[in-house]
């Protein structure tokens, strides 16, 4: 069995899980909280409920082989500590896997949540059986993890893979502390911003949009609002979503260029509103990328979609278990 942790901004989740025959990964049990504690208070709570949910399923710390934790960056994976992530304000060098190892005397794994949810897309998602992947977290804002030759590539100082501080325009919605950035362009509040631009020159100019239906309105503007407005043939939103497309196809040509993946996964809004920025990106990937690393690689949804926190954090204790019994081997 499984133990994971996955820390975000609004709320943290502790899931319990197990792999299956065939090398799924199944979710046995689920608890969700609200993240309204300070660093180590909420740490505590997370760890109390997971003594809980285990109770509650008849089991045991004796029946967990590993521990995960998937937590926004910026983080240390070497080290074990959280540092300062901006979504989540005084969790400053917090020794988390320290903590953990110590309350449950299991090994314990840290990674940053586009990097976690690249190893469970590759583990058990759409990137089952490819060596050179992309994830592209793409919801709250854009983050990549990266499979390279069969490996999980974090850098130097595990920032590889922030592609949404990409600069992709002089001037645009702000994503990352940068105007015009990938995650500007492209990302739920990229889309927002995006939406409240555009929204505001229409109605000023006496023109209505379905939508919104004045100024007031703008600040209530969602990527979900505008999504449904466009679906329901909305030409404002629809305009909206192909400037969104045309920009990941800039930002997934870079990509490609440089990396030449085999697979390119996008996460969240491209799994629901992936019909709307088609169009606009392959448009502008086949303008912009090397003909034949475009032709080599393949661009799909993520398969695990609103489960991948879940899967994440799971994915990262069954690989915090085989490192540990890896090392256990050798010394035997």
């Amino acid at each position: 069995m499984l133990l994971g942790f996955d820390i975000g901004g609004t709320k943290c989740a502790v899931i319990v899980g197990r792999e299956i025959h065939g090398g799924e990964m199944t979710i046995v049990d689920k608890l969700v909280l609200k993240t309204d504690k300070p660093a180590f208070e909420m740490i505590t709570l997370l760890f109390q409920q997971a003594e809980e949910i285990l109770a509650a399923n008849k089991l045991s710390m004796d029946d967990i082989d590993g521990i995960g934790i998937s937590c926004g960056g910026p983080l240390s994976s070497k080290k074990g500590l959280i540092l300062s992530p901006p979504n989540l304000p005084g969790w400053d060098s917090i020794p988390i896997v320290r903590l953990a190892e110590e309350k449950f005397g299991k090994p314990v794994l840290l990674q940053n949540d586009a990097n976690a949810g690249a190893v469970a897309e590759w583990k058990y998602g759409a990137g089952r059986g490819y060596s050179n992947l992309i994830f592209l977290t793409f919801g709250t804002g854009m983050g990549a993890g990266l499979i390279l030759n069969g490996a999980l590539y974090s850098g130097t100082t595990d920032l590889a893979g922030e592609v949404g501080h990409l600069r992709l325009s002089d001037m645009g919605p702000v994503g990352f502390g940068k105007a015009g950035s990938f995650e500007g362009w492209c990302s739920g509040g990229g889309i927002a911003q995006l939406a409240q631009i555009k929204v505001r020159q229409k109605l000023q100019m006496g023109e209505k949009v379905s939508f919104c239906d004045s100024l007031d309105d703008l600040p209530s503007l969602t990527a979900k609002i505008v999504a449904e407005a466009a679906a329901a043939g909305d030409d404002t939103a629809i305009e909206i979503y192909n400037t969104c497309g045309t920009y990941l196809g800039k930002g997934l040509a870079l990509l490609i260029d440089i990396l030449n993946p085999e697979l390119i996964i996008l996460g969240s809004i491209y799994g629901r509103a992936g019909s709307l920025l088609e169009e606009s990106m392959q448009a502008e990937l086949q303008k912009e990328s090397i003909l034949a690393s475009y032709k080599a690689c393949t661009i799909v949804p993520s398969k695990l979609a609103e489960n991948i926190g879940d899967i994440a954090a799971l994915s990262l204790a069954a690989q915090a278990y085989a490192v540990k019994k890896s090392d256990v081997m050798v010394r035997g």
